[in-house]
């Protein structure tokens, strides 16, 4: 039996995954990206303690309500930081047949090759498409990001693809084509999402005393973020 650290749990999530999901928001984060709306789950620390066997047990409840296409979503914060609790999540799913995904920016710790094994998809949230955004939007380099891609390439597993549009950061139609040309090399793309950034969870950090580095940034349109999302769509099947 292994602990770990939950931010909340989610019993009928429909967008995290195909069907009728349950959502595990796992504590840790090392990223600080400038438009994450839950800065409470950056602390590893923070949450709820909780076991492998009574968080499946809370899964197995649900599993009538997952029919044949739900299943579980192991998203955070990070659910790469507490890997070795992530991997004894996703055996327990697997050993109760019980379809994986990991909602991840690729960017953690511990054994990818393990983990990646008992995970049926990977929804991957690409925070920018070069180091020096990368670490503009995350405070962070984007090396870490690569390494965890290339071993999902290396796995062939399925993979669903999101990004945030974030108004004079990621919403120009250069960076939409920069991001299409990385996402045509890869293998096993089932989806492509690109989420329009808002500042729901500003009180969040006006509650922890963390100062908000988007202030003067107005949620981006979500009929212009559609049009993106299109033209993104477009440029990758070409």
């Amino acid at each position: 039996m292994i602990k770990g650290r939950i931010h909340s749990f989610e019993s009928m999530g429909l967008v995290d995954g195909p069907g009728i999901r349950n959502v595990v928001f796992l504590q840790g984060c090392k990223l600080r990206c400038l438009f994450c709306h839950n800065p409470d789950t950056w602390n590893i620390k923070g949450g709820e303690e909780i076991s492998s066997e009574d968080l499946i047990n809370k899964i197995l409840r649900f599993k009538p309500y997952f029919k044949n296409k739900g299943g579980v979503t192991f998203s955070g914060g990070e659910p790469l930081m507490q890997p070795e609790f992530l991997l004894e999540m996703l055996k327990l799913c697997k050993l109760n047949g019980i379809h994986t995904a990991i909602d991840t920016a690729g960017y953690g710790k511990g054994n990818y090759c393990e983990i990646l094994k008992y995970t049926d998809l990977v929804i991957l949230d690409v925070k920018n498409v070069d180091n020096d955004g990368y670490i503009k939007i995350t405070g962070c380099s984007k090396y870490q990001f690569d390494e965890f891609l290339d071993t999902v390439q290396k796995l062939g597993n399925k993979l669903w693809i999101r990004h945030v549009v974030v108004p004079g950061y990621t919403d120009s139609i250069k960076h939409i084509e920069k991001l299409a040309e990385i996402i045509k090399k890869l293998k096993n793309v089932e989806k492509i999402e690109l989420l329009p950034y808002h500042t729901l969870g500003k009180y969040k950090y006006d509650k922890l005393k963390i100062k908000y580095k988007l202030e003067n940034t107005e949620s981006m349109n979500k009929e212009k973020t559609k049009e993106l999302e299109n033209m993104l769509i477009s440029l990758c099947k070409k």
